[in-house]
């Protein structure tokens, strides 16, 4: 099982509101949507922040197979 930062993270002013919103959303997720949700908060976190793809999906819980395009 992967670990994630994102209940960390939402939680953090330092990380712009748009961002802290998609983790949110990708925590509160159904499981059946959670990968998807998550993938989709990593790519926000990538774009929005110096974070490169990789450690965006990482810290989201995911490995770096998914891609931020």
């Amino acid at each position: 099982m992967a670990f994630s930062l994102a209940p960390l993270l939402v939680h953090s002013e330092s990380i712009p509101l748009v961002v802290r919103e998609a983790l949110r959303a990708a925590t509160a997720a159904p499981a059946e949507h959670r990968r998807s949700a998550l993938a989709s908060a990593a790519r926000v976190l990538y774009m929005e922040t110096p974070v490169n793809c990789d450690d965006a999906l990482e810290i989201v819980g995911l490995q770096s197979d998914c891609g931020c395009d």
